[in-house]
């Protein structure tokens, strides 16, 4: 029982956030996953994976024994973090929580690797679940209090964005049906489809361009131009709807900190002392 205390206190980081223990196993995991960031960009590079093959083995084998304990470590002490629950009835919902499947996914390409190296299996096949490793960068939800914000604004503005995503997409879809009928016959090969206008119209529509294919007829410049225009204000209602959340977000956090604050009470009375006074 005291080791399943011992190691609820290291990686609770709700009820042991005062802990320095703690702390230092978030700096560490948080320090880890950017090493592993750079890794795999540097693998990236043929000189350097050739000249630092062993080292950079060396690191994800120290990662994937860190993640590997975390994981077990959350798995074994699930009850404790919600006593409310049995142990299996915890257990099941740590395993099928989206943190806890992003870290699984995570430390699996190693482990497969290493099934499939035993079972002498072909291993390039094995490679493309490398990739899995860029899904460490989301375990920083769970120690960064930014993105773990930012994603509680996100689940509370989804409405706002699927309706902007929505009119969006009915936006895409009249431009694509425009500028496929208005120059289809003039530029066959740069608008053969609807379907290949309508990547031409996301591309506009995010004012990023679609290389040297655009619109020549009089009708068709004028949409084109009208949906660059548009996805000026498209593309940034997301961004605003976020953006302004995000604040709000951060101006009630500050606001919940000042209502903790004993010195914004009186020490008498108890009533709230007023703003700036002290």
């Amino acid at each position: 029982m005291n080791l399943r205390r011992a190691l609820f206190k290291l990686v609770d980081e709700d009820n042991a956030a005062n802990l320095k223990v703690n702390a230092f196993f978030g700096f560490l995991i948080i320090f880890i996953i950017i090493l592993n960031v750079i890794s795999i960009i540097a693998e990236s590079f043929e000189v350097f994976e050739k000249t630092y093959r062993n080292e950079l083995y060396l690191l994800e084998l120290f990662s994937v024994i860190v993640f590997s304990f975390e994981y077990i470590a959350r798995l074994v002490t699930s009850d404790m973090r919600r006593p409310e629950l049995t142990k299996p009835k915890a257990a099941s919902n740590f395993v099928l929580s989206p943190m806890a499947i992003i870290d699984l996914l995570a430390i699996a390409p190693f482990f497969i690797e290493i099934l499939f190296s035993a079972l002498n299996i072909d291993l390039r096949s094995v490679r493309a679940l490398r990739l899995l490793r860029l899904l460490r960068l989301f375990k920083l939800g769970r120690y960064s209090k930014s993105i773990q914000m930012m994603a509680d604004v996100t689940k509370e503005k989804a409405p706002e964005l699927g309706v902007a995503l929505f009119v969006t997409g009915i936006l895409l879809t009249i431009a694509s049906v425009l500028m496929y009928y208005l120059e289809h016959d003039v530029q066959p090969e740069a608008f053969p489809n609807i379907l290949a206008t309508f990547w031409w119209a996301i591309c506009t529509l995010t004012t990023v361009g679609y290389g040297d294919v655009f619109p020549v007829t009089g009708w068709g410049q004028l949409v084109g131009g009208v949906i660059a225009v548009l996805g000026i204000g498209m593309v940034a209602l997301p961004t605003g709807i976020i953006s302004s959340a995000f604040v709000d977000k951060m101006n009630d956090e500050k606001e919940s900190k000042a209502e903790k604050n004993p010195l914004n009470y009186c020490p008498h009375c108890g009533e709230r002392l007023p703003h700036g006074q002290v």
